[in-house]
């Protein structure tokens, strides 16, 4: 009896180390199936976005990306002109894919925008993944709309160009090349005392004073695609006004469990959350972003920032700034 039952035990053991050989065979065929899925994606093809879209971009890691600043909108928040460099930004980006490229865009509309551009994000087979503010009593209202897409490039390139054309279309001309918003703003602020307390370093653009701060930490995807702070996974604070009286606007990206001590630092430290939303809808993990809108003496907004800033995961400094 007592043989019987050992070479039971024996015939388990087997089995099992068999079990475990096989699962980790295929945990291992996975990661060399996503591996070569990785090699297999073909670099973007930046001259026949640059060529469809009639705008030129910047290329970053493979990445492509086309800015253009709204310069025909003229907004003020709480006495403070927004410029591009202020939040006031389209963009257009592109990484490569298995069948091409993913699209990606934040899209500055008016109210008046808002039905006709939704429409043609839907005609062209993209998806609207958010509809959000960026301020409160801003004149005149502007909302932003994020959309995305995967397909082949050109085919991609082609649908992004009809949704910016379809702002030109009902805003009755090219935003980029109208001259209410394309002015400096005054900027006397101690920058360096910035820098000190946020741990970060700036760029000066026409009198705002912008921070980017990545999240290493997290590897974000959407359909499988990285999704980088070149694509918009990315905190930025963006500074303009007098070491008495500035602004502060800017966007955090939170993991789900940051979410309530970020928007809690912050309104504790009296800067306003005034957006809390999502800028994808099938990334993995989950990411929130919130905006913010701040008005008073710039150290203090700055160590509100720091302290909001300490609830994430990103908490080493001196990071290199990137414009966006």
């Amino acid at each position: 009896m007592k043989r019987t039952n050992l070479r039971i035990q024996k015939l388990s053991i087997l089995i099992l180390a068999v079990l475990l050989t096989s699962v980790q065979m295929g945990m291992a065929q996975n990661s060399k199936q996503k591996s070569a899925a990785k090699q297999n994606f073909k670099p973007i093809d930046t001259l026949a976005i640059e060529r469809i879209m009639g705008v030129k971009g910047k290329s970053n890691n493979g990445e492509y990306k086309i800015t253009i600043p709204q310069n025909d909108l003229d907004v003020k928040v709480d006495g403070f002109k927004i410029i591009p460099a202020m939040g006031l930004g389209t963009w257009v980006a592109f990484t490569p894919t298995k069948d091409g490229a993913m699209v990606m865009g934040d899209i500055v509309i008016t109210e008046n925008d808002l039905k006709q551009v939704q429409q043609e994000i839907i005609r062209q087979g993209l998806t609207s993944t958010a509809i959000h503010n960026h301020f409160v009593r801003n004149h005149p209202n502007i909302i932003f709309m994020h959309m995305g897409g995967a397909g082949n490039t050109e085919v991609m390139a082609q649908k992004a160009k009809a949704v910016l054309d379809k702002v030109k279309e009902v805003r009755g001309g090219d935003p980029s090349k109208g001259t209410a918003s394309a002015e400096p703003v005054a900027n006397s602020l101690d920058t360096k005392r910035l820098d000190e307390i946020l741990g970060y370093k700036a760029e000066m653009t026409k009198g705002v004073y912008k921070y980017t701060i990545g999240r290493p930490d997290v590897k974000l995807t959407e359909h499988g695609a990285p999704v980088t702070t070149f694509l918009g996974f990315n905190t930025w604070a963006a500074f303009q006004g007098t070491p008495d009286k500035a602004a502060v606007a800017g966007d955090f990206t939170m993991l789900e469990n940051e979410v309530e001590p970020v928007l809690k630092a912050l309104i504790e430290n009296g800067i306003e959350v005034v957006a809390l939303h999502n800028h994808m809808v099938h990334e993995q993990p989950r990411i929130f972003f919130l905006h913010y809108w701040g008005i008073g003496p710039a150290e203090q907004l700055a160590q509100g920032l720091r302290a909001a800033l300490d609830q994430t995961g990103k908490k080493q400094a001196n990071s290199m700034k990137m414009k966006m």
